[in-house]
Parts: C-alpha cells; sequence; structure tokens
C-alpha cells in the first residue's frame, strides 16, 4: 500500500480536502458497529498515528505529512511503527489510551487485531479511525465484514486504483506485440489483506477487458521486496517457456521484487511488462537511467493520507463532524518520461 512526494501546500491540501469530500463512499454518518462515540475535546486535541512498517517509504511520506497537518492545528501527535508485529498493536493501543489520546489513527500489521482494537477504542471512548487498510470491528477479515462494522477509513480506492494499473499495463502489453499464448501475468499479493485484494482484482478485470487469452498465476507473498522475489524465482521455474511476463501487485514492493526474479532469471526489461503502485520504489529504476522491467507505477502520495487522516480526526474530535465511511486521495500514472514533473521525489 507507499512514496516520496511533493510538499503540502494551503492550496494543495484544500484541493485535497474538496476531493476528500466529492469521494467519501456514505453519507457522513459514521457506521454504528465501529463508532466508539468520542466525547468532543474543549482544550488541545492529542492523537497517536499507529502504523505498520513505518520504515518504507510510503509510511515514511505519510507520517510527515501527518506531522505537517498537526502542526498547522496545533495537534498533539505521537507516531508510532508497529512494524510487522500485530501484538505490539495492541500493546501500543494500551499505552495511547492509557496516556489519554483524545483519538487514534491506525495501518494494523494484521486485520486479525482489529475486533480487539476496536474494543479498546470503544471501551475508552476513544476516537478511531484507520487509514490505507480496513479494519473490521467484528470480525479478522475485513472482507468478509458488514459494511456497518468496518472502520472508517482514509486513504485510496482499491478498485480504481487497480483499474488504473490493469489499463496501463494492457496498453504496454498492446505497444509490446506480444502473443498472449506465450505471456504470463504475475500478480502479487499479500491475499490476507483485503485492499491488495481489490487492486489485484481490479486490475485483473482491467486487463482482460483490452487483451485476452493472456494466463494469470497468482502469487502469494508478504508485500516485501524480497519476499515477491522469492516467490517470484519459484513461480518463474516451475514455468519454463514464457518468454514475456506481465506484473503487477498490491504495492511497488511486490513488482519490484518480481521484476528484479525476473531480470535475476535472465528475462530482459523489454521481455518484462512491470506496472507499479506507489511509484516510490520504481522511480529509482527510472533515476538510474538504465533500461527496465518497471514500465509504469501509480503514484500514491502518502503525505496526502496522513494530512486528512489527521483533518479528519481533527474536524471529528474538535468540530463534531462524522467520520466520512470511506474517503479517497487522488493518483496518477506515472513512468520514466514523467515521473519528477509529477512531483514524485525519490530518495
Amino acid at each position: 500500500m507507499s512514496p516520496v512526494h511533493a510538499r503540502l501546500f494551503p492550496a494543495a491540501v484544500l484541493g485535497l480536502a474538496t476531493v476528500l469530500s466529492l469521494t467519501a463512499c456514505s453519507t457522513g454518518q459514521t457506521s454504528g458497529g465501529a463508532d466508539t462515540k468520542a466525547a468532543p475535546v474543549s482544550g488541545k486535541v492529542s492523537v497517536t498515528y499507529l502504523q505498520k512498517q513505518g520504515d518504507q517509504q510510503y509510511f515514511v511520506d505519510e507520517a510527515a505529512g501527518a506531522k505537517a497537518k498537526a502542526a498547522e492545528l496545533g495537534v498533539d501527535l505521537k507516531v508510532v511503527d508497529l512494524g510487522t508485529d500485530a501484538n505490539k498493536t495492541v500493546s501500543e493501543v494500551q499505552s495511547a489510551i492509557a496516556q489519554k489520546s483524545n483519538g487514534l489513527i491506525v495501518v494494523v500489521p494484521d486485520p486479525a487485531v482489529g475486533p480487539q482494537v476496536v474494543q479498546m477504542a470503544r471501551d475508552a471512548k476513544t476516537a478511531l479511525l484507520t487509514s490505507d487498510d480496513q479494519v473490521c470491528a467484528t470480525g479478522p477479515a475485513p472482507s468478509k465484514c458488514a459494511k456497518g462494522d468496518l472502520v472508517p477509513r482514509i486513504g485510496f480506492s482499491g478498485q480504481q486504483m487497480g483499474q488504473q494499473v490493469g489499463q496501463r499495463a494492457a496498453q504496454e502489453f498492446q505497444k509490446a506485440g506480444w502473443n498472449p499464448a506465450d505471456t504470463r501475468i504475475i500478480s502479487a499479493w499479500q491475499q490476507d489483506v483485503t485492499v491488495c485484494g481489490d487492486r489485484v482484482n481490479a486490475a485483473k478485470d482491467a486487463f482482460k477487458q483490452a487483451v485476452q487469452g493472456v494466463q494469470n498465476i497468482d502469487v502469494a507473498t508478504d508485500n516485501t521486496p524480497t519476499g515477491a522475489q522469492d516467490k517470484v524465482a519459484a513461480t518463474i521455474t516451475a514455468n519454463p517457456g514464457v518468454k514475456h511476463w506481465v506484473v503487477w501487485g498490491c504495492n511497488d514492493e511486490n513488482v519490484q521484487g518480481a521484476v528484479t526474479a525476473l531480470q535475476n532469471a535472465s528475462v530482459t526489461p523489454d521481455n518484462i511488462d512491470g506496472v507499479g503502485l506507489g511509484a516510490y520504489l520504481a522511480c529509482k529504476d527510472w533515476q538510474s537511467g538504465k533500461p527496465s522491467g518497471m514500465k509504469a507505477a501509480l503514484f500514491i502520495n502518502g503525505k496526502d493520507v496522513g494530512a486528512l487522516s489527521v483533518q479528519t480526526m481533527f474536524d471529528k474530535l474538535k468540530n463534531g463532524k462524522d467520520f466520512p465511511q470511506e474517503a479517497f486521495a487522488p493518483t496518477k500514472m506515472v513512468d520514466a518520461t514523467n515521473w519528477q514533473s509529477s512531483g514524485v521525489s525519490c530518495s
């Protein structure tokens, strides 16, 4: 789920807030099953932002956007890196509640802890908002959750993102003039993360609308470059005779790992159609100036999501404004020719 990006200026934030209001997927009412019934705050607002994989560039940017918005609003913000530790999620939520945080924004490493996190927040009457990934109040699997039991979320539309990825992959395939019979698609993602499944399934559907007859191979990963690389390497070995490869996944990590595995197996960049999701790793390939199997990537700005999450929490706690059930930030497809002019900052 990502990148280094342009700084947020007031006009940009205003524009993004407009997008937020236009794309919120509800009437503006918080779902009853996940509502923590937090009391309004009369003094200074304190918020704890608990993120998985805090060293990943997207989440680094998300934290930066959250801190900038908190400074602007006068919010006392603490950002916590949960890594990939589900147990740490529970202990850090307990700690934040004990420290009298008025609101919690979470990106859980494992959705299975969702019900426990929701119950703790509800018991403490602490406002709870998720960013990026979905959390269910009543069960471990957001994909099986009733809509009213999903915690309000700020992030990106998995369906829209996947659609853009699939469309671009199809365009690159058609431009290359490959034969579907000796081409395979690698769809790589962590399969217990709902938003990842949304992205990948939408990519498949969009690609099939433009190109028929290409066999897809689902590859289960841990959403890291090395994890994807290892799994895709085994997939390549199990599929001898394939000449061309289309690659997409939940994030840049999956696509980068797959592209690396393919290139290590002596598949040349002109036989790889990789479309990333994030652009924060793809840009490093383009920055080098060398040919790459990473043909394009969907640019998603973590700073925007962090800033909007803090703004949304502040509006709830200070102004009594209901959380939108779901709200989306904008995205843009970039490649080697336009990533710099699009605002992607590659570190």
